[in-house]
């Protein structure tokens, strides 16, 4: 029987299963089908495809590289010029004594953006789960196209919104904090006065992020698992056990991200800042006092009547916040990373 197999081979072996035949013709057939598919056009479709996204890839790395070296290769002027320290420095005045520094702009960007994140972050993903588990389709469609509108709408827009309804309405908003908060430091007001102040700030741009964290958070929440949802039913639990258990942990790295494009928003707005905040360089943890100035909107107030140096000053804080970004963005893409390696653990 060997000698049989041996000499005319398994395909002519007339003593072979059904069984055997049908294995050997079926890895004869899947080994053409991977040849013309490894090997047929669809093949070469698949390397140009990768190449040009490897490109684009490549090409934002170029451009982020090529927007960092143009920063500091401008701010190296200014920084040579300063005669004070860059970063420790409150005062502003680059052209005349030369003496800036970046110490209350960037606390100002910094905490600015902070209010914005703590007001506008929880509304907008309440927001996002209502649309995507709780609203019906005739509520949910609409109510979406609003958010996504929202996006949409100018800065300017909302700085004059900002600057004539919101700031005046904010006022007795601001009394009644420093009455029944104010022993809390950030919600007393050391003069009494009240308007153009970095909560005033905050609130707008809480407005002006809700958009964007509410539209990728509800798009994350809309693909959940299916199975994840019913197990969660299965177990016996009710409307929001299941978001807690099923939802929530599927979305967490998106809305993640979607928090950090807020930031990226609330830190580099420009327009809508310097209507409603009223710049002045210091440092203060009172944010009901009308006082404070962020990086964008100092850019935005002194670019058009800067000298040389000015000029240069300006664009050294640019790269300031442009610094500030990617570390935001590299924490937070660490976050996400750690977020998903427990997830499939």
């Amino acid at each position: 029987m060997r000698a049989r197999r041996a000499r005319h081979g398994p395909a002519t072996d007339s003593s072979l299963s059904a069984t055997e035949e049908f294995i050997i013709t079926t890895a004869r057939a899947g080994a053409g089908v991977t040849k013309s598919l490894t090997h047929g056009p669809s093949h070469r479709g698949d390397q140009i495809f990768r190449w040009v996204v490897r490109a684009a890839g490549l090409v934002i790395l170029v451009l982020l590289a090529a927007i960092a070296v143009f920063l500091f290769v401008e701010a190296i002027p200014a920084l040579t010029s300063d005669k004070a320290n860059f970063f420790t420095t409150k005062a502003w005045d680059p052209d005349q004594s030369q003496v800036f520094g970046i110490a209350a702009l960037a606390f100002g960007s910094v905490v600015s953006s902070i209010i914005a994140l703590v007001i506008g972050v929880p509304i907008a993903v309440a927001v996002a789960l209502y649309i995507a588990q709780y609203a019906s389709k005739a509520i949910a469609r609409p109510l979406g196209y609003v958010i996504d509108l929202l996006a949409a709408v100018p800065s300017v827009v909302f700085g004059l919104w900002g600057l004539l309804w919101l700031v005046p309405d904010l006022i007795p908003v601001g009394q009644f904090l420093n009455t029944y908060l104010g022993w809390i430091p950030i919600f007393a007001s050391t003069n009494q006065t009240y308007g153009k102040s970095m909560f005033a700030a905050g609130v707008v741009l809480a407005v002006m992020i809700l958009p964007i964290v509410a539209a990728i958070s509800r798009e994350v929440f809309v693909q959940t698992p299916t199975e994840h949802i019913e197990a969660a039913y299965a177990l016996g639990a009710t409307r929001w056990e299941m978001v807690r258990m099923a939802v929530l942990p599927h979305g967490r790295s998106g809305v993640i991200s979607a928090i950090v494009l807020g930031f990226g928003r609330a830190v580099g707005e420009t327009i809508a800042i310097a209507l409603v905040l009223s710049a002045s360089n210091v440092i203060s943890i009172h944010i009901l006092d009308p006082a404070g100035a962020t990086i964008a909107a100092n850019i935005a107030n002194k670019f058009g009547d800067a000298g040389g140096i000015g000029r240069s000053a300006l664009i050294a804080s640019g790269l300031v916040l442009f610094a500030i970004t990617l570390i935001v963005n590299f924490g937070a893409r660490a976050v996400v990373r750690r977020s998903s390696r427990e997830k499939k653990a």
